[in-house]
Parts: C-alpha cells; sequence; structure tokens
C-alpha cells in the first residue's frame, strides 16, 4: 500500500481542528476523513484510495537533530502499521516530549493502539 505525504499547511490545521484525536504517552494521532479520495484514487494509475500522510514535530520535541531522528522513527512506525489501516484519510502524527529514548517498535505498539481506537484498522475479510 502507499501513502503520500500532506504539503499543503491547511490540511494539517483541517486534520488537527476537524479530526478525531488520540493521545498517547509518546503521540497524537488525527484522522480525517479525505474529501479529495475519489479525485486523487481516479488520478492514480492503479485506481486504488491512499491515506495522505503528515508528520508535525514542534520544537518542544528537541533541537533540530532530535526532531529529524523523531520524524524517522514516526515515519517507520507508521509504515509498518500502514497495510493495516482504512484507506481515504488524512493521518498527521504529532509526538509528544517523552518520545525521544522510544524505539520504532514501541511506536509501532503505539499507533496500533491509537488507530484501533480511531476505527481505524480494517476488518480481517477486506
Amino acid at each position: 500500500m502507499k501513502y503520500t505525504t500532506i504539503k499543503e499547511h491547511h490540511l494539517y490545521d483541517k486534520a488537527f481542528r476537524r479530526g478525531n484525536r488520540w493521545s498517547g504517552r509518546y503521540l497524537s494521532v488525527f484522522v480525517l476523513k479525505d474529501y479529495a479520495a475519489k479525485r486523487l484514487m481516479l488520478a492514480n494509475p492503479e485506481k486504488k484510495y491512499y491515506n495522505r500522510f503528515g508528520v508535525s514535530v514542534s520544537k518542544k520535541v528537541g533541537g533540530a537533530v532530535q526532531r529529524s531522528r523523531v520524524k524517522r522513527i514516526l515515519r517507520a512506525g507508521y509504515r509498518a502499521v500502514e497495510p493495516r489501516l482504512k484507506t481515504g484519510f488524512l493521518v498527521v502524527i504529532s509526538p509528544r516530549e517523552g518520545i525521544l529514548n522510544v524505539k520504532s517498535t514501541d511506536v509501532e505498539k503505539e499507533l496500533l493502539r491509537g488507530f484501533a481506537k480511531l476505527n481505524m484498522l480494517r476488518s480481517e475479510e477486506t
């Protein structure tokens, strides 16, 4: 499954304001139905829906090196969870301050917990 990144600032704002939110120990997850999903699906050569994904890291997390490390860890955790998710959504992940000493497997477990609470995991039949 493929995901693309969210590049427009207004989409981050929409996800933060209107999206469903789950906060865990290390991160917060925001999920919003993507209204452009059908248009993007028709433009996609495979004709499949996919999620648009973004990471928003504040300066509270640390300096530039720490923020870049956190982004890499979050992307790796999301990549591991992504095949089990429903498609056609905007997904924004925002880390919390305690994430600096966490591994991607811990992030993966936390993301699974969050997506389960947000009803984003696919049923086993599909």
